[in-house]
């Protein structure tokens, strides 16, 4: 078995190909937590072409890999269509072993970035009310929780809150 510390790490777009290896990790992350189900193919089609999926919704999904070809997170950001500037963060997952190391912070900028440099004015993003640790990652990025939750007729019947960033305060065309 290889140790994941000593493989060379790269964030790079995601391929179509990519699927299995995204769809390995997020089931491996919501393994984690009692009362979650994962089925890709019910839940999750995008994942079967997920960058053709993000390029026709106008957005980007990139994906930390390691040097054996295994994805060890991913992130992906496309417009939402109800508010200018807003974007939507979608597939921000990070391997359980490479947590705290600074990894979700540089996909997480990378997502940012390119939502700044197309025009975005702020990004949100809806997360299980289960992933305690992800919140706090969120807050500790500069997100605010919003008031409420939404609930979702899926497998896991997850309810979900949502955090919001402004990026580009004061600027005149948000």
């Amino acid at each position: 078995m290889t140790d994941t510390a000593i493989l060379p790490l790269v964030i790079r777009p995601a391929r179509d190909g990519d699927g299995d290896g995204i769809a390995d990790l997020i089931a491996r992350a919501w393994s984690e937590y009692p009362g979650t189900v994962f089925d890709r193919a019910a839940e999750l089609p995008e994942l079967d072409a997920p960058a053709t999926h993000f390029a026709a919704l106008g957005g980007a999904l990139w994906v930390l890999s390691a040097g054996d070809g295994v994805i060890k997170g991913s992130v992906g950001i496309a417009p939402e269509t109800g508010e200018a500037g807003l974007w939507e963060l979608h597939k921000m997952y990070l391997d359980p072993g490479l947590r705290g190391s600074g990894w979700a912070a540089r996909l997480l900028a990378r997502a940012e970035a390119h939502a700044v440099s197309a025009g975005g004015c702020a990004i949100q993003l809806w997360t299980d009310t289960r992933f305690q640790a992800a919140h706090r990652f969120y807050e500790k990025s500069g997100y605010r929780r919003l008031p409420g939750e939404r609930v979702l007729q899926d497998l896991s019947a997850s309810h979900e809150y949502a955090f919001r960033k402004d990026l580009a305060a004061g600027w005149t065309r948000c």
